[in-house]
């Protein structure tokens, strides 16, 4: 019997929605409704030093706001059993370290990670975890991942092969202030929700690799993984997510949702020009075959969101 697909959406929680963050969603919800999938929103909220529990209720009502429904909303910080249990089965492999190594040493060594990262040189790999295991440890704590090939494009066709444990480095998974990493908590996370298709920005997609690589340890499930265009705004001289220059709040007052949904709609080239559009309409005739694929540099006039060139 064949069993439906399962997407997610799963921002941080680290500001209110922008328009990346609602492209972002689009993109996502439009792929699975358009494919009579389930749609799940999960609110990535572990950072302790950059979440905060109003960014996630601002974010739900934001979602809302533009029209966007799911089928469950499920917040990350409520899962820690299964992250906990996850660094369990890591530790009875016997591939959890204790790593203090900090930025600045991997900086020294000059040389970047696909993800625009500094690579870890896996240094620590021989040292062991404390008495009472990684529950006891007081130190980061990295994976040391098979130093193997991962093969694999995504559905786009992008080229995603990496080593990781060499290309990145093992990844960390869990962090100084006692907080579980992303790596290890979003294919827990992933595999616990039974997500079958990941959309999301390109920006993501050099941390596939590890995240399969991870899979494959704790025996979970891969899904299918498609990433897609960046919004990007000239930041200090680079080009950068567009992100902080401005939020929904700011865009509100100048455009109502389906005046939003149609600006973006037209961005993404599911529309010819920018005028209002329903959810509905974009549905009927989604396609990744019509979403551009280079980035988009946008920037905000004060006033509005204006298409300022193309960018890979």
């Amino acid at each position: 019997m064949h069993r439906p697909d399962i997407c997610r959406f799963a921002p941080s929680t680290t500001g209110p929605a922008h328009p990346g963050t609602l492209l972002a969603a689009l993109l996502c919800w439009l792929d699975a409704k358009s494919r009579q999938a389930q749609v799940v929103l999960r609110l990535e909220d572990l950072d302790p030093e950059r979440c905060r529990p109003e960014w996630s209720t601002r974010i739900i009502d934001d979602l809302a706001w533009f029209g966007l429904y799911w089928d469950d909303v499920v917040q990350q910080h409520e899962r820690a059993t299964d992250h906990a249990a996850a660094m369990d089965q890591l530790e009875a492999l016997g591939v959890l370290y204790p790593c203090s190594v900090g930025r600045s040493e991997l900086a020294a060594l000059g040389q970047r990670a696909p993800d625009g990262s500094w690579v870890y040189d896996n240094r620590s790999r021989g040292r062991a975890l404390p008495v009472g295991g990684w529950r006891a440890c007081d130190e980061p704590l990295r994976v040391r991942l098979p130093d193997d090939a991962i093969t694999l494009r995504d559905e786009s066709g992008d080229d995603l092969s990496q080593t990781p444990s060499r290309d990145l480095g093992d990844p960390v998974v869990r962090r100084r202030d006692g907080a579980f990493a992303y790596q290890l908590v979003v294919v827990v996370d992933d595999a616990a929700a039974g997500v079958t298709r990941v959309v999301r920005g390109r920006d993501l997609a050099a941390s596939t690799a590890t995240q399969v690589a991870l899979q494959k340890l704790l025996n979970l499930p891969t899904p299918t993984y498609r990433h897609h265009f960046l919004l990007l705004e000239n930041h200090r001289k680079k080009l950068a997510k567009l992100h902080g220059s401005v939020d929904l709040g700011q865009l509100r007052p100048h455009y109502d949702a389906a005046r939003l949904r149609g600006k973006l709609a037209h961005f993404t080239g599911l529309r010819a020009t920018a005028e209002p559009v329903t959810l509905s309409a974009l549905l009927r005739d989604f396609s990744w075959e019509r979403v551009r694929r280079d980035d988009l540099l946008i920037a905000w006039d004060g006033a509005r969101l204006v298409s300022q060139e193309s960018s890979r």
